[in-house]
């Protein structure tokens, strides 16, 4: 979620720190049974159904989910666990989940395993699919000098036959914070590239990075941004689009790429690969609380193994 004008509004950390919004936090019930209005979703995105997946394919979502926005807080989780149910996804990276959120996702998500970057406030999350990943492990990565309580989501995990280190993040958010920015990236890239060769790591999150600060860092060697892999096609390039989405109200049009997946494939002899063959965002069909899921699209992303 980002408050700011383009211009350098810096709302975004003030509302993070104000008591009342914890408070308000605690006292919503996302598993409510019957909410104020339906989360129908009316989708008119192609979509794979379960059945037609292939075990050899690996499918992620990684979204921010504008937890700390409590409008329609309710008929947008079960939203996103619409999605949930028609992608069948195997990985998801959340940002932005709320403690609410997490007693919902743990409730209705039955299918995965749900891994948190925090408890308290706001945080990161993964949910894992029960039948296709196995967890071995997982941490948190502190960032020493962040003011937003953030940090990296790392966990280990097996799909199939494939080893995999799984990262998200949501990095610190607003232009005047671009140089922790860019060195919250410069920690996900290097964990990514010290990586045992013999496995693939997956990383994506939430950035807020511009393309000015994306460039300045660059990506290492080995390591390969998905939309960039596949073309950089214009339909799925901005996940923040305050035009078409209207979930803030905002006064002013903004157009940024903030939302990101990278992979750094396996090296190692004999060791299974993935390759990304499609990505397409998701949340841009309007609830029927005439609001969207998130103020973010979500990225689906699917992958080939070999």
């Amino acid at each position: 979620m980002e408050k700011e004008i383009e211009r350098g509004t810096t709302s975004h950390q003030s509302k993070r720190d104000t008591s009342q919004e914890n408070k308000e936090v605690k006292r919503i019930d996302l598993t409510e049974e019957e909410p104020a209005c339906s989360s129908g979703t009316n989708k008119t995105e192609a979509k794979p159904k379960s059945s037609e997946k292939e075990d050899d394919k690996l499918s992620l979502i990684s979204w921010n989910l504008d937890g700390l926005d409590l409008e329609c807080l309710v008929e947008r989780a079960k939203g996103f666990h619409s999605y949930l149910a028609e992608y069948c996804p195997d990985v998801v990276f959340l940002q932005e989940l709320i403690p609410p959120y997490v007693k919902f996702l743990n409730k209705k998500a039955v299918n995965y395993l749900l891994i948190q970057g925090g408890e308290e406030g706001y945080f990161t999350g993964m949910l894992l699919k029960k039948s296709s990943v196995k967890l071995l492990e997982s941490n948190i990565v502190p960032y020493p000098n962040t003011k937003m309580m953030r940090n990296l989501l790392v966990a280990q995990v097996k799909f199939r036959d494939l080893d995999l280190c799984l990262m998200t993040s949501h990095f610190e958010s607003c232009k005047p914070s671009a140089a922790e920015r860019k060195n919250q990236l410069r920690l996900v890239l290097q964990r990514m590239t010290e990586a045992p060769d013999d496995v693939t790591v997956l990383f994506g999150g939430d950035t807020n990075l511009r393309d000015k600060e994306m460039a300045t860092v660059g990506l290492p060697p080995g390591v390969c941004d998905i939309w960039e892999k596949l073309g950089s096609r214009e339909h799925c390039r901005y996940t923040w689009d305050t035009k078409a989405n209207d979930n803030k109200d905002a006064m002013y049009t903004s157009l940024l790429r903030f939302d990101r997946v990278y992979l750094r494939p396996a090296t190692g002899g004999g060791v299974p690969r993935i390759a990304p063959f499609n990505m397409a965002l998701i949340g841009r069909e309007r609830l029927d609380c005439d609001r969207f899921t998130s103020d973010h699209w979500g990225i689906y992303t699917q992958f080939t193994t070999s």
